[in-house]
């Protein structure tokens, strides 16, 4: 398995491009499933998930082309000869599930595998489920699979999640453009991604008003068409490279970022001694002056401190003047990164959802294990701000959720490279 050996010291000064969304091209990808018309993505990232769910999608029976270096997917569904998503698949992603709520609203029937993915906490399918059932699908869990039907079709509710969800609110707002009827998701997501499946689901013909808000209202039609449409920036790789010039020091310029998709992030970034401005171009990151400053953060659903930034944001106060606390209230069990960050010489306290942070002047190089994707790459920045050389292994979490790292770090100044087949 490849690793990323990394050596540390050097201050950042150049431009990294910002790829489309990971999470929101998961999303977008199986929207084609709502019809027999072609839906193209541009602005798609280069990862292993998109080849993950490609083949997903390639198994349904929909046909999927990646163009321009794999930047613009080219996607029909026009003729679908299965209904049945496979665990072979399925259990290498979490994400495969929103194949469901699509194929019960096209075609009145499926079966998906239950799904898998980063181990970090049970993040179970429940939410998915019991919306769908309130839309009027029949569902049995038998075998590790979920069996769906909806022989009459799939009719508008009323639904309140009883806590806040993405793939719940995306899976059901899929399903819900084809349902009879108007159908109204109440504590909805209310991410960036969301919205960008709301844009993309509109230009196919979709009635759907509210998202980015709490309250989101589908009136359903009859059929959807084809579209064209560019996948948002991704916001927690432009979060993750906003921390690689806090934690070595230099200027970074974050092309395609805006401020809003990252805002409570920013905010933090602020208090800690970090300059963020917004220019025609993107975001421009600069450390302000000395050792950054401990800062306290809770994970929370956006627009709030994001869960997927945490690990990364761990490995800038590891090096912080003071101690932080940080609070994981989204997901249980993910401090994994901590116990590698201390091989590193990391000053690190965690009792259950609360780690306590005590900033160290300098961290160490050494080898450490990636334990899921974005604690792959709080790892790699670690490395970028230690003394001597870091080498990460497991890297194959980290190529699910970031394209090239080490060229773009690289092209920066970074000293990192990609040592294969180790």
């Amino acid at each position: 398995m490849d690793q990323i050996a990394v050596r540390g010291g050097q201050a950042l000064s150049g431009t990294i491009p910002i790829a489309g969304a990971k999470n929101a091209c998961l999303a977008l990808m199986p929207a084609t499933l709502l019809s027999d018309e072609p839906l193209t993505l541009t602005n798609a990232p280069r990862l292993s998930d998109i080849s993950t769910m490609t083949q997903l999608l390639a198994s349904l029976g929909a046909e999927v082309s990646d163009l321009q270096d794999g930047k613009v997917l080219a996607m029909s569904s026009h003729d679908l000869n299965n209904h049945t998503a496979d665990y072979d698949i399925v259990r290498k992603m979490r994400a495969s599930i929103l194949v469901l709520g699509p194929m019960l609203a096209r075609d009145g029937h499926a079966v998906v595998s239950l799904p898998g993915g980063c181990a970090i906490g049970a993040r179970p399918v429940d939410l998915h489920l019991k919306a769908l059932e309130a839309l009027g699908a029949e569902l049995d869990l038998r075998d590790g699979y979920v069996h769906a039907k909806a022989p009459g079709g799939l009719k508008g509710a009323e639904i309140e999640f009883p806590f806040v969800s993405v793939g719940a609110t995306e899976n059901v707002l899929m399903a819900a453009t084809l349902a009879k009827g108007t159908t109204v998701l109440k504590n909805a997501a209310r991410e960036p991604e969301i919205v960008d499946l709301a844009s993309c689901l509109r230009a196919m013909g979709a009635q759907i008003e509210g998202e980015g808000t709490s309250q989101i209202t589908i009136q359903g039609v009859e059929r959807l068409h084809g579209a064209t449409h560019p996948v948002v920036t991704d916001r927690i790789e432009l979060g993750t490279y906003m921390l690689a010039p806090a934690i070595t020091g230099g200027d970074i310029l974050l092309e395609g970022g805006k401020i809003g998709l990252v805002g409570a992030f920013a905010e933090k970034l602020d208090q800690a001694g970090i300059h963020v401005s917004e220019e025609p171009g993107g975001l421009r990151v600069k450390r302000k002056n000395g050792r950054v400053s401990a800062v306290d953060i809770v994970t929370e659903p956006f627009p709030g401190f994001p869960t997927d930034l945490q690990a990364q944001m761990m490995a800038l106060l590891c090096t912080a003047d003071g101690t932080s606390v940080l609070e994981e209230r989204i997901f249980e069990n993910r401090f994994m990164h901590a116990p590698e960050l201390m091989r590193m010489g990391a000053q690190i306290d965690v009792h259950g959802g609360t780690a306590k942070v005590t900033g160290v002047e300098r961290l160490k190089g050494a080898p450490v294990m990636a334990t899921d994707l974005r604690a792959s790459v709080s790892l790699i920045l670690a490395g970028l701000a230690a003394e001597g050389e870091t080498v990460v292994s497991r890297v194959y979490h980290l190529d699910r959720g970031y394209e090239r790292v080490e060229e773009k770090l690289g092209a920066c100044g970074a000293q990192i490279e990609r040592v294969q087949g180790v």
